[in-house]
């Protein structure tokens, strides 16, 4: 009984850190500086895009608004839920010339 005692113990105070460290991380909001205007190629990739997301018809992309610079495509507006979300994540991926997206959509309340 008293080894079983010690082993409650012990797990106990060796849980308690990952425990309460959760409950102390902070979040810290990363502003995202989106550029203002685009080349030719930058309007062009932003169209592809566009055009992509409002042929979805799974999910409502309407207010999502676009904007490309040398390959990073930059997602921003609002959408209705989170598959909304990711969906115009993976469709922005899947165009053709896209090196990277940058999603700050967010998810109406």
């Amino acid at each position: 009984m008293k080894i079983s005692l010690q082993l409650i113990c012990a797990a106990a105070t060796s849980t308690l850190p990952f425990i309460f460290g959760c409950q102390t991380m902070e979040s810290k909001s990363i502003t995202v500086e989106t550029p203002t205007a685009e080349t030719p190629q930058d309007e062009a990739l932003s169209k592809l895009v566009r055009d992509r997301l409002l042929a979805d018809k799974k999910v409502d992309l309407t207010n999502v608004k676009i904007i490309s610079s040398d390959g990073t495509v930059y997602l921003s507006g609002t959408v209705k839920s989170l598959d909304a979300r990711q969906q115009a994540i993976k469709i922005a991926w899947e165009v053709r010339g896209v090196k990277t997206v940058v999603n700050t959509l967010e998810v109406e309340k």
